[in-house]
């Protein structure tokens, strides 16, 4: 039974108590007790109760495929391509007539040198006259000018691909690129490349272009400043400053680059004075 709170009513002659019904209010009504919490019914018959929580990031194999481990190899290259997902890149990309380039490659392809050791001689001689770009960035406060120019380049085999380097590609000439090419690519297809022969580079370039490939994007290696991905040379219709219209071959080449290093404007440096050796190869040769 509950009890009746007083009330004091006060007047100049006299204070007198009341309670709250006789003075015309009405008592709040309790407030009903929340319900007790529904209690979890268990599952139907037949039907398992799931708990385990799949760990975020692993997903689980398809049904009927077959999971094949990763070799040393592979192992190897997924750590690289992870660590350089930390590092700061940008793109750069730019067209360049390659008719004269194509032409001296039919006078020079008898002597074992191939299209790709002619882009790899003319990007040694612009990272020569533009330093920065073969400079490399190790730490994360500092970066270093290489005194040497090794361009790595990348070569598909069975199971993955395999960078082995050619060192010193300013200073040594065509012909002598091409018998080190084919020492380094006969120990790469043998899978017998010394450390120092894949791991020297710095910078590296990947040529898609004999397989057809327009243009593409190269991941950039841990330890280097820029990495060149070169596209297939085309028919091109071409316009020049007259108005006058031409067909040329023309390939497509873009240079990944780390930003924490190279800027811009030093890469579209770069690319102007390979741009300029490739469209003039002679100097390639001497």
């Amino acid at each position: 039974m509950a009890s009746l709170r007083l009330m004091r009513r006060s007047s100049r002659s006299s204070t007198e108590w009341t309670s709250p019904a006789a003075a015309g209010i009405q008592p709040k009504p309790k407030a009903a007790p929340p319900p007790p919490p529904a209690a979890h019914s268990a599952p139907p018959a037949g039907i398992p109760l799931v708990t385990a929580v799949r760990q975020p990031g692993l997903l689980p194999p398809v049904p009927g495929a077959t999971v094949v481990p990763f070799t040393s190899m592979q192992s190897a290259v997924s750590r690289n391509m992870v660590e350089s997902l930390s590092v700061p890149t940008f793109r750069v990309g730019y067209a360049i007539k390659t008719d004269k380039l194509d032409a001296l490659y039919e006078k020079v392809k008898l002597k074992g040198v191939t299209k790709t050791l002619l882009l790899v001689k003319a990007a040694g001689m612009a990272l020569a006259q533009h330093p920065v770009v073969n400079a490399s960035c190790r730490d994360g406060k500092s970066f270093s000018y290489n005194s040497s120019i090794n361009v790595a380049v990348a070569v598909a085999i069975e199971g993955g691909l395999l960078t082995p380097v050619l060192e010193d590609v300013d200073k040594l000439d065509i012909y002598l690129l091409a018998q080190k090419w084919r020492a380094l690519l006969k120990k790469t297809r043998l899978k017998q490349l010394q450390p120092n022969e894949y791991n020297s580079g710095t910078f590296s370039l990947s040529n898609l272009g004999m397989f057809g490939v327009d243009r593409f994007d190269a991941i950039l290696p841990p330890g280097q400043g820029a990495i060149m991905a070169v596209g297939a040379s085309r028919p091109t219709v071409i316009a020049d400053k007259d108005g006058f219209f031409s067909i040329k071959n023309e390939m497509l080449v873009n240079v990944t680059a780390d930003h924490r290093i190279i800027y811009g404007a030093d890469l579209a440096a770069f690319l102007q004075t390979f741009a300029k050796i490739v469209e003039d190869p002679e100097s390639l040769t001497l």
